[in-house]
């Protein structure tokens, strides 16, 4: 008897304590199963994000819409065989008409002879349409010039990738992406340079420079960089008028060219010197000049600025002239030296 009691009493025992963990280990499972639940939940909904921002992305793109007119754009392409001329600095000029989109480009050689928007296996198609190479003329920065292959490729979206197949001279087609990116209307562009220039620049009016004879230091920039001027330069202002004489560091200059007026040396002998008009002070004035030093003449491109800081009134003596004032102040002091001696030598 005692002992069916001590066993009943066991048992109740046992079904109290099971009972009191139940609950506990019932709500630590169903949290278990929630927690799975919503970290599927939330990879699932981080993919689903990840894929709405590519969308909202590409919609982005597709719905940069730019008005008609012309911009400079950057051309990005997959290949440094296949890439934007030097000179251009990696643009071309975009046209935009009618929400339709063209890139001109002016490539680094004559070697690709033609392109087309698509695939490579798409372009020996019947009835592929072909783009036909233009002969640009390109200018580096050293002045030399070239002729290039250009072409005119449909842009179908701004920062978007897109196919554009080539073949060369070896007949053979490849295929590479490219990316139009950075359109900048070129008006704006041009409507600010010329603001910056207009307030830089400084008149001999605004100045108050009166008629006569000055110098003012004068910097040379453009071409290879191993030509120069002589600095500072003389430069007479008449009737509020400013011409500079500009001599240059070799003799093979034979004309220079400002706008549309031409200036010829006014010198035979020694470096070309040239009497230039100068509209302005402090900013950079274009100017170009030819050189026959290489087997073909060339015109180069340079901007010499004038800085009005520097102007002194008078002209400069040049160096040889220096050299012969200096040797007859010398010789002067020498003589006047030798005399002090002779003078107190009689007086002893």
């Amino acid at each position: 008897m005692k002992r069916s009691v001590a066993m009943m009493a066991c048992v109740l025992s046992g079904a109290m304590v099971l009972g009191s963990f139940s609950p506990v280990m019932a709500e630590t499972g169903a949290k278990a199963v929630s927690a799975t639940v919503t970290d599927s939940k939330s990879s699932d909904d981080k993919k689903d994000d990840a894929k709405a921002d590519t969308a909202d992305k590409k919609d982005d793109a597709k719905d940069t819409v730019l008005e008609d007119g012309t911009y400079s754009a950057e051309f990005n392409t997959d290949s440094g065989m296949f890439h934007v001329n030097e000179a251009n600095d990696g643009k071309g000029t975009l046209t935009v008409k009618d929400g339709k989109m063209t890139i001109h480009v002016s490539l680094n050689s004559k070697k690709i002879v033609n392109l087309f928007v698509g695939k490579a296996e798409d372009a020996q198609k019947d009835g592929a349409e072909i783009l036909e190479p233009t002969t640009d003329e390109v200018t580096y920065s050293d002045g030399y010039k070239e002729e290039v292959y250009g072409f005119d490729i449909p842009v179908p979206a701004i920062d978007e990738e897109f196919d554009v197949a080539l073949i060369g001279k070896k007949n053979k087609w490849y295929d590479h992406k490219v990316k139009v990116t950075n359109p900048q209307k070129e008006a704006d562009a041009e409507a600010s340079d010329t603001k910056e220039t207009d307030t830089k620049k400084a008149t001999a009016e605004d100045l108050k420079l009166e008629d006569g004879d000055y110098t003012a230091d004068v910097k040379l920039e453009g071409g290879s960089g191993k030509a120069t001027v002589t600095s500072p330069a003389e430069f007479t202002v008449k009737d509020g008028k400013v011409t500079a004489s500009v001599e240059w560091s070799s003799p093979y200059y034979d004309y220079m060219l400002i706008g549309d007026d031409k200036y010829e040396p006014v010198n035979k002998d020694g470096n070309s010197v040239f009497e230039i008009p100068v509209d302005g002070f402090d900013y950079p004035m274009e100017v170009t000049a030819d050189t026959v030093a290489m087997s073909t003449p060339h015109e180069i491109e340079y901007t010499l600025t004038f800085a009005s800081d520097s102007i002194t009134s008078g002209r400069q003596a040049a160096p040889g002239q220096q050299i012969i004032y200096l040797a007859v102040v010398v010789a002067a002091g020498v003589v006047v030296v030798i005399l002090t001696k002779k003078k107190k030598s009689k007086e002893v």
